[in-house]
């Protein structure tokens, strides 16, 4: 059974409940986490305040560095058991799972150096004043961490908001918290001070609710769904908390007629079926030129009906999905591509060795789906490419931002001029040209506008959102 993490020590919660911890490639409980409530929620503030009062304030930003670069250290030398670990709890292949370890301990290497980097300015004034502005860190954070890639995610957030000067309550989703469970533990290992990183577990209308309402809680950082970032904003809100949020996207590949295709469909493939599709930028709407739309569909159709799908550990090009909601949430859309008699141009498929008590679903290519319809507007979050036609630039730039939401795009041109145009034209927190996703970029700042949130995580950028300015006025005559 696993534990809270709260002040460098696994701690029951008080509630006496848990939740099964469940293995998506069989569908079948392998442990337990605990069910917490508010009053954990108010021990481990607590215990964050202290920390953040009695030792972390008082840490140089060259010594929190070294605590996060031995950290870093540590994850890279736990790679392979923090892989196996997010694996089963969360149905990756071991190549995903290995990948998004390895990116954990990037993060806290590249914040580790950004530590005592974090600088403010001299302000030129009026003769006899001298002006200065710090940079300082909120306080005490609160992470409400998503399933799909909670390594990543911790990395992201959490190294961000310990870099600038601040302590972390995390609450991980209820369906992947075992790898921060045993991240935590690493960094008291390495010499966390009790109280910077703590992990509390439970369900997101227990948990995630009493952590978004702590009055103690001084910046929240959340990643998930539009109606659930806006119950944060409105929680928040009451007491002029300021959050960041990262909700989610709609994301357009956009491909013109002189595209290199050759190196535009391994792309398109990668951007959808990358963790069964369960990804806040995945390519989920491809947009085509009509004069490449028939070709380019039939080169895609036949990659499609070679992937394979199954059990995390057999490494596959997709594991299952999450869960049997999630599953079913995939379902429901592919029932409703039918009923509007929107056509699949091809499949991939699930081995025969995959148990059917699996969350599994095949790949899926779709044509012609209308721009208004669901599935173009709304996220599946599942492996579902859904692929439509445009006449020119304009139309194509009309498509793509033909949605609520923001988050990543994809443009596949020759043309240079286009290629800055298409860049200035689509509103997106990220746009990316003859690639998707730089190799996931660390140093990239990510965010959306519109529906998919506002604030920037990654980066220096984010050093931003996780402190505030103070300007100081000296008058010396």
């Amino acid at each position: 059974m696993q534990l809270n993490y709260i002040a460098n020590a696994s701690q029951p919660s008080s509630s006496g409940l848990t939740i099964a911890v469940v293995d998506p490639s069989d569908g079948q409980t392998y442990d337990q986490i605990q069910r917490s409530n508010a009053a954990d929620i108010d021990v481990a503030v607590g215990a964050a305040r202290q920390c953040l009062e009695a030792v972390w304030r008082k840490l140089g930003g060259a010594e929190r560095g070294r605590l996060l670069m031995r950290l870093s250290l540590k994850i890279s030398e736990r790679v392979d058991e923090l892989a196996a670990i997010e694996q089963r709890d969360c149905g990756k292949p071991t190549k995903q799972a290995r990948a998004d370890a390895v990116a954990l301990a990037r993060y806290f290497e590249f914040y580790a150096g950004a530590c005592d980097k974090l600088h403010g300015e001299t302000i030129p004034y009026l003769d006899g004043y001298s002006v200065l502005t710090w940079r300082e860190p909120h306080g005490v954070t609160g992470h409400i961490i998503p399933w799909n890639y909670p390594m990543q995610i911790f990395g992201r957030s959490v190294g961000g908001a310990l870099a600038a000067g601040n302590v972390c309550v995390i609450k991980p989703a209820e369906d992947a918290c075992l790898s921060l469970i045993r991240v935590a533990q690493l960094a008291a290992e390495v010499g966390f001070p009790a109280g910077a990183i703590n992990i509390v577990t439970g369900y997101g209308h227990e948990v995630g609710d009493a952590l978004a309402r702590h009055p103690g809680i001084d910046h929240i950082s959340f990643t998930g769904s539009p109606p659930v970032g806006t119950l944060i904003q409105q929680v928040a809100a009451v007491r002029h908390c300021p959050v960041t949020l990262e909700l989610g996207g709609k994301s357009p590949q956009v491909v013109f007629a002189d595209a290199d295709l050759d190196a535009a469909i391994p792309a398109i493939i990668s951007a959808i079926v990358q963790n069964a599709g369960q990804t806040c930028s995945a390519g989920s709407r491809l947009l085509v030129d009509q004069a490449i739309y028939e070709p380019l569909l039939e080169r895609l159709g036949e990659a499609f009906e070679k992937l394979r799908v199954g059990p995390a550990a057999m490494d596959l090009d997709l594991g299952p999905l999450i869960r049997q909601s999630q599953q079913q949430r995939v379902w429901d859309f592919l029932s409703d591509a039918q009923v509007a008699n929107i056509r699949m141009v091809a499949h991939g498929k699930v081995v025969d060795e995959a148990p059917e008590s699996g969350f599994y679903q095949a790949p899926t290519l779709l044509r012609d789906v209308p721009p208004m319809h669901r599935l173009a507007q709304e996220e599946v979050f599942g492996p579902v490419l859904c692929a439509m036609s445009f006449r020119d630039e304009d139309h194509a730039v009309e498509l793509a931002n033909a949605t609520h939401f923001g988050l990543v795009a994809g443009v596949w041109t020759a043309d240079g001029a286009r290629q800055f145009r298409m860049a200035r034209r689509i509103r997106s927190g990220q746009v990316f040209i003859n690639n998707y996703g730089a190799g996931g970029g660390v140093e990239l700042p990510f965010g959306g506008v519109k529906s998919s949130g506002y604030g920037r995580e990654k980066g220096l950028e984010a050093l931003h959102g996780f402190t505030t300015l103070k300007t100081v006025a000296f008058k010396h005559g």
